[in-house]
Parts: C-alpha cells; structure tokens; sequence
C-alpha cells in the first residue's frame, strides 16, 4: 500500500504564504488609516476573509501586490459603508497622537533654532494639508513618496492603468504644493517685514 503524499494543514500553507506580508501590510493599513487600532483592524479582517481561500492564494503569481489590492478594496468598501459626515482615521492623521513621522525625518539644512521652527511648521502644515486630501490622493501619495512603492506596482494594487496614476500623482503633487505656498506666502511676507 503506497503512502499519501504529506500535505501541509491549511493553517500552516496559509501562514507560509500571508505571514512574509503581515508587516507590510500592515504598514499600508496604517497608511490608509491613520491609527494603529484600525490598521490592526483592517489587516485582520482580509486575512480573515482570506483564510478559507488558502487554495486560490496558493495560485496567485505575484502575492504582495494581490494582498494589497485586497486590503485596499476592502478599506474602500469599508469608507463607503460608514455613515456619512462621521470622521474617517485618514482624516485624522492631523492630531499630534496620530502623526505620522516620515515628514520628520527630513534633514534640516540649518542646525538654528529658528530653522528648527520654520522646519517643524512646514511638516505641521504639510501634515494638515495631506490630511485634508481625498483618501484616493492621500493614499497614492503616501504609497509612492513614503512608503517608496513603484508606480507600476501602485497600478497594480489600486486596479488603474499606469498613466492614471503618473497623472494622478503629479495632479496630487502639484495641488499639495500650490496650497503650501499660499499658506506660507503670509508667514514669509511677515517675516520679511519684521526685518
């Protein structure tokens, strides 16, 4: 009598797979977000839809992108299910309890106090006004300037063609940098004149 091939429980063929991406998926999920609470939420529903489906991811080529096309979709179903007016958690990356740090990270280019100032207002106000984006925008934008993701693999995820996202983005780019200059044409004209 021949002996059955081993095969792996589907519990330890579904961690195999999902396990290598938990992390960044759950860096997108904070992304999307804007809390550790939802993001930890987000991730475990998909991989709670995903469980059962062990079979079907086992045949996916390219995983990363699939799970976070999956988790994207299901943030924007989860957006549309929410009555309307109630505050999103991508809405609140303006509270300093829920700021996210890259836009800290930038050197400063002079060690003064006064440029500290400058340079802590600057993220502040570049903060808010990335809050105050579409979720659509916000989340391209942080995809492709934060986190680093390639805009061939942002196509993938969000289900767009290539050009739509170049447009996008340099759409995106350009709005966020034309209302950071009129909030700060005011504060450099006064500063100018105190002088």
């Amino acid at each position: 009598m021949a002996l059955l091939p081993f095969r792996q429980s589907k519990s330890k063929r579904f961690e195999r797979l999902v396990h290598p991406h938990l992390r960044t998926l759950h860096t997108f999920a904070y992304r999307l977000t804007g809390n550790q609470h939802d993001a930890e939420d987000l991730v475990q529903d998909v991989v709670t839809k995903l469980f059962p489906k062990v079979d079907e991811l086992e045949q996916v080529e390219e995983l990363r992108p699939w799970l976070h096309r999956v988790l994207y979709r299901h943030f924007v179903d989860t957006l549309r299910k929410r009555p309307t007016g109630r505050e999103t958690s991508a809405s609140a990356l303006d509270r300093p309890d829920q700021q996210t740090t890259f836009l800290e990270s930038l050197p400063s280019s002079e060690p003064d106090p006064m440029s500290h100032t400058d340079n802590d207002r600057q993220s502040t106000l570049l903060r808010r006004l990335i809050s105050e984006l579409q979720p659509d925008q916000r989340t391209l934008l942080l995809m492709h300037d934060s986190e680093g993701w390639r805009q061939e693999d942002i196509a993938e995820v969000l289900g767009v063609p290539l050009g739509t996202i170049k447009s996008r983005l340099h759409r995106v780019r350009a709005q966020l940098r034309e209302k950071l200059q009129k909030e700060l044409e005011p504060f450099e004209t006064r500063q100018r004149g105190c002088q």
